[in-house]
Order: C-alpha cells, then structure tokens, then sequence
C-alpha cells in the first residue's frame, strides 16, 4: 500500500518496524474513523482500538475458562469453523484476525456519526492521508458520537448516529471477534466475518462504494457458500428470509429517496422542498408499517431504523454500500474463481476513481432473481441507504 506520498511498501513491512502506538494512530486515520485533525479525536480512536486490543484472549483460553458460558462456548467454536472456511473455501486472508475473542460489554464496538445539508442527500466527508476520505466519523464511545452529532445539528445539518457491532483495521491489526455480535444468527456472523476479511484483500483510499460493494458482494457469495456447505436447512430458510426483507427494506428506501433527490434538484422555492420533504417521509414511514405488517407478518427487526425522526442522513449512504455489489458479482462470474476475481479487484483498486468505476458500469448485470441484482443508482434513477442494520 502508498503510505502518504513515499514508495510503495506492504503493510508488513511497515508493522516491523513501526512501534505500537504510531500504528494505533495510523490506524485512527484508516478505520472510517475520520476526522477533523484535532488530536483529540485521534486520541480516542487510538485509545479505543488499545483497549480493544488488550481486552481481546485467544479464543481457546475462553473454551479453557470454566466461568464461560456453554453457550458462548458453542458460538465461538462455530465462529472459528467459519473463519476456517472463509480461508480454505473464500480464499480470504489466512492470519490472526478472529483468532482472538473479546468481550466489550456494549452492544455495539463503535458508533458512527453521518450528517448531510438539511435539502440535500450530499453526505459529508471527512478526510485523512491514508484511507482518502470516508462519509462517516467514528467514535469508540456514545456519548462522544452523540456531543459531536449535536455540534452538527446546531450548525444546520441533518445527522444519525449508528451503532457499529465490527469493523475492519486493514490489516493494521488482527481483529478480534467481539461479543457485540457473536451473539447473532449464525448466517449473520458468517456475513460480517467475511465481509470484514474482504477489506483487508482489496482496498481503494477514498472510495467508499467501491470498497463496500466488493466487500458486499464477498460477503453474500460467502454466505451463500457456506450455507451449502452446513447443509442446514433452517438456518439456509431464515437467511433467506432475512434476504427478503433486506430487499424489501432496500428498495423502499431506494424509491423515497429517488423522490427527495428530484424534490431536491428541481427548481421550486427552500420553503416548497421542505412540504414535500416532509410528504416524502411521511409516506417512507406508511409504506414501512404496511410492509411489516403485509409482508413480514409483523416482524419488527427494522424498527429501530425507523424509532426516530426520519432525515436525509438516514439515506445519504445507501448507495455506498448496494449499488455495486452486481457489478462485482458479474466480474466474479466473468473470473471463473475467487482467487482471479480477488486479483481482479486489486488491479481495480489502484486505479483513480473514475476510470475504476467506468469499468464497473461496463460490466453487463447479473439476472434480476439474483441475491445480488439490486438495482443500480443512475444519474436518473438513484437509490439507497445509509449503513443498514441487520434485520436479525
């Protein structure tokens, strides 16, 4: 990887000589966990990943301890059979991220701050030397989320902050798993142990939906995988379940936000954007409450989405993370094996931005009845959400 602007040496080599807590605050600069520059904030991010790190076992001294839970138990060995599988089947990184275990006692390990103009869906970015610049700011604790998300709202914007239960380092570090969500279905946790790994295969400095989508697309291939692979039967039947109601959920917030950004880029007065902005909500929230309840018998996994006031940062990040993820499917068909298609990403990422996404919109897009063929934003039809919570 290009370290700021010197020669390009890999990672290893820069972790034999780098001392701890020089590493600890580049990693401040590479996680998402972006920001203003004020040492302050890099502090805490540098802080939050040492305790995380000097709170983290291996996780055969938890299946050791006599005090831990046999249901934790249970969850960490299948944790570690599907990091096993991320390696021998994904051709994923084969290291020591997910050797460990640590036990955070929250539920989530960060919280994510996104804000956007009160009458656009721009999110805005925050931007450092390593990773380029990322639409969200993170924070290891809450309350410092919420202090600075009130800091924006009081200089006009729109701001949501989200609970993060993973996250990746790079490679910087070896990632532990975390009880913020070892705890969720076993299809879940196979979806955020390779979606994670997927960053440290292929990662492009300032391009967030390239380096989610193919994280995306890893992830649902990976699950699919491994889900053939445990020959489960209702643990296969409730990921697709749980699939269907994140295509339900998406392309809900798709079609809400295709209206505001036409609200938004036409022609009529602040005061007439701002009626129909709040038209267009409204309806987001109805049309919610009739999905549940018509479609997902009531299920109530997307409620918290929704349990407070709807704004344009709620929206701002859907793109990034669903639009190309069928692109990246079709070049993993187009590839033949996982190792080419990783090979082939790479090339990608050391392109500049435009020339890496002209070649993705030039890929052809899979069947529609494909888990990954979600529709693509356009400049005429766009769609999207904004960090979207499991529904499990």
């Amino acid at each position: 990887m290009r370290v700021f602007s010197g020669d390009v040496i890999t990672v290893s080599q820069v972790k034999a000589f780098m001392p701890m807590t020089i590493r600890l605050l580049i990693v401040a600069f590479t996680l998402g966990i972006s920001g203003c520059a004020q040492v302050s904030y890099y502090t805490q991010a540098a802080q939050g990943q040492l305790r995380l790190a000097n709170s983290a076992k291996p996780v055969d001294t938890w299946l050791s301890d006599p005090a831990v839970s046999t249901e934790t138990k249970h969850r960490l060995r299948r944790a570690v059979a599907i990091r096993r599988f991320a390696v021998d089947e994904l051709s994923l990184p084969d290291n020591g991220s997910y050797s460990k275990y640590a036990d955070i006692k929250r539920p989530y390990v960060m919280w994510n701050v996104v804000a956007t103009p009160e009458l656009s869906l721009k999110p805005m970015q925050w931007c450092f030397p390593i990773a380029g610049c990322v639409e969200y700011k993170g924070y290891y604790n809450k309350e410092a989320a919420h202090q600075f998300a009130q800091e924006l709202r009081a200089m006009g914007h729109e701001v949501r902050v989200s609970g993060v239960p993973a996250y990746s380092t790079l490679g910087w570090f070896n990632d532990p798993l975390l009880s913020s969500f070892i705890t969720y279905p076993e299809a879940e946790v196979a979806r955020m142990l390779f979606h994670e790994l997927a960053h440290q295969v292929a990662y492009a400095p300032g391009d967030t939906q390239f380096n989610e989508g193919f994280a995306t697309a890893v992830e649902t291939i990976g699950v699919q995988r491994w889900l053939n692979f445990t020959g489960d039967e209702e643990t296969r039947r409730n990921y697709e379940e749980y699939q269907k109601r994140k295509r339900d959920f998406l392309l809900l917030l798709a079609n809400h936000r295709n209206q505001l950004r036409v609200v938004y880029e036409s022609n009529i007065s602040d005061a007439e954007k701002r009626v129909k902005k709040t038209a267009v909500m409204s309806s987001l929230q109805q049309t919610y409450n009739q999905i549940k309840q018509e479609r997902w018998n009531g299920y109530a996994g997307y409620d918290n989405w929704f349990n407070e006031p709807l704004t344009n940062a709620h929206l701002a990040l859907v793109s990034l993370y669903e639009d190309l993820p069928p692109a990246f499917q079709s070049l993993y068909e187009r590839s033949g094996s996982l190792p080419q298609f990783y090979a082939e990403v790479k090339v990608l990422s050391k392109y500049d931005k435009a020339k890496r996404h002209q070649a993705l919109a030039a890929l052809p897009l899979p069947k529609r009845d494909d888990p990954l063929a979600l529709p693509i934003e356009s400049k005429t039809n766009q769609s999207n959400v904004s960090q979207v919570e499991p529904g499990d």
